[in-house]
C-alpha cells in the first residue's frame, strides 16, 4: 500500500518528518525559533482512510516539559471542528523518549495536535464578532515583530477595572478557547450575569498576546524567542513589543482584578497561581485572591485546589511574570489560571479529555465567580 503523507505548511503547523513507511512515521518536534522550547506539534496526515496510523514522535526527553508526556493522549480531528483523543503511549527509553500515537481515521485526512489549535483566522473571526457586538470597543494596541496587530477589546461601564489576558504562550491554545467562551457570554445581552458584570465593571481583554508565536507554531515564545511571561518587569520594543504595549495600556487604566490565562503541560488539573512572593504583601491583599479561588472551587467541579505550583516564599516572587508584576504594580488581585493538556484528574471525560468545549465553559464559570466575588 502507498505511504501516507504528512504536512505542516499551515497556521501553527509544526513537526519534522524523519521517516515514513506505509502508515507508520517517525517524527520530531521543531523548537521555537531562536529558542530551545519544543513541545507543540500540529500536523496533517493524508492517505490513511481505514488504516491504523502508528506515529512516533521521538526525542521527547529533551522537550521543554518531559513530564507532560506520561499519561498524555494526542488530540485528533478529521473535520477540524470536533477534537477527540488518539490513544498514545510514552516510552522514556525509546529513541530518547518516544510518544507513540495510534489512530485509524475514517477519512483520508486527519489532523493531530498537542491541543486543539486556535488558528489566527479563528482569532480574527472572534475579534470581528466581538467588536460588532453592542457596547464593545476595539483598539489595535500595537504591532508585533512579524507585523501582526495586538488586538484589544473593552466593554462595560462600571468602576471596577478588569483585565483578562491570554495566550502569552502561544501553544497554550486552551487560553483562547477560554476567551471565546468568556466573550460569548459577556456579549450576550440576554445573559443576566454578563449584564450585571458590565454594569459593575469595565473589561479590558487581549485574547491573544502572542500572535507571532501562534502563527509560527511555537510553544512558548514570540518571533525572536522571548518568553513573554518573563518580560513584564522590563519589556522592550526589540524583544517584547507585545508586553510593552499591553502594560502601557494597563498603566493608563489601572487594574482592580486581573486574570492571565494559560495551560500547563504536566499537571492534570485546573488551578490558580497567585502572588504570595511579592514584596510587602498583606493579609488583606492575598485574602482577595484566596476568596476568589474558594468561590471558583465551589462553583465548578472542573476546578480544584489540591494540585498546583509551589507558593513562593515572602519577598521571593518572580517579578518578571505577569501576575506578580501586576499585583505589585497596581496592588490589585491578580492570578494565573492554568488548564491541562491531559484530562482533568478530578473530573475526567474519557473521549475528549480536557477539550475546547470545557475551556469555553470554564471561561463562563470564571465570570460567574467574578460576579460573586465582587458582590461579597
Amino acid at each position: 500500500m502507498s505511504d501516507i503523507t504528512i504536512d505542516t505548511e499551515f497556521d501553527s503547523g509544526n513537526i519534522k518528518v524523519l521517516g515514513i513507511d506505509g502508515a507508520s512515521a517517525t517524527l520530531a518536534i521543531n523548537a521555537d525559533h531562536m529558542s530551545e522550547f519544543a513541545q507543540w506539534f500540529h500536523f496533517r496526515v493524508t492517505g490513511a482512510a481505514g488504516r491504523e496510523l502508528v506515529l512516533k514522535i521521538t526525542g521527547l526527553n529533551d522537550s521543554a516539559y518531559p513530564a507532560g508526556w506520561p499519561g498524555y493522549n494526542a488530540c485528533v480531528s478529521e473535520d477540524r471542528e470536533y477534537w477527540t483523543r488518539a490513544a498514545s503511549a510514552f516510552e522514556q527509553l525509546e529513541d530518547n523518549g518516544t510518544l507513540t500515537i495510534r489512530y485509524t481515521p475514517a477519512s483520508d485526512i486527519a489532523w493531530f495536535a498537542y491541543f486543539a489549535p486556535y488558528s489566527m483566522e479563528r482569532h480574527h473571526d472572534l475579534i470581528a464578532e466581538a467588536a460588532a457586538s453592542e457596547g464593545v470597543r476595539y483598539e489595535k494596541l500595537g504591532t508585533t515583530l512579524d507585523g501582526q496587530p495586538i488586538d484589544y477589546l473593552t466593554f462595560g461601564e462600571g468602576e471596577k477595572v478588569i483585565w483578562l489576558t491570554g495566550r502569552q504562550h502561544p501553544g497554550e491554545t486552551q487560553a483562547e478557547w477560554w476567551m471565546e467562551g468568556m466573550l460569548e457570554m459577556m456579549t450576550d445581552p440576554s445573559d443576566s450575569v454578563a449584564r450585571a458584570l458590565r454594569q459593575k465593571c469595565t473589561f479590558h481583554v487581549v485574547p491573544n498576546c502572542n500572535p507571532d508565536g501562534s502563527r509560527r507554531g511555537h510553544l512558548r515564545t514570540n518571533a525572536v524567542g522571548s518568553n513573554l511571561n518573563r518580560e513584564w518587569e522590563s519589556p522592550s520594543a526589540e524583544k517584547s513589543p507585545e508586553v510593552l504595549a499591553i502594560r502601557g495600556k494597563m498603566d493608563q487604566t489601572g487594574i482592580h482584578f486581573a486574570m492571565d490565562v494559560h495551560g500547563d503541560e504536566a499537571i492534570p488539573a485546573v488551578f490558580l497561581a497567585g502572588y504570595e512572593g511579592i514584596p510587602g504583601l498583606t493579609d488583606e491583599h492575598i485574602g482577595r485572591f484566596n476568596r476568589y479561588e474558594a468561590i471558583l472551587d465551589r462553583r465548578t467541579p472542573d476546578f480544584q485546589t489540591e494540585l498546583g505550583y509551589p507558593k513562593a516564599a515572602p519577598g521571593k516572587g518572580n517579578m518578571t511574570m505577569c501576575t506578580t508584576q501586576l499585583a505589585q504594580r497596581f496592588g490589585c488581585t491578580a492570578m494565573t489560571l492554568e488548564m491541562p493538556y491531559k484530562d482533568n484528574k478530578f473530573c475526567p471525560e474519557p473521549e475528549q479529555e480536557w477539550s475546547p468545549e470545557r475551556c469555553k465553559q470554564l471561561g463562563k464559570d470564571c465570570m460567574g465567580a467574578l460576579l460573586e466575588w465582587l458582590e461579597e
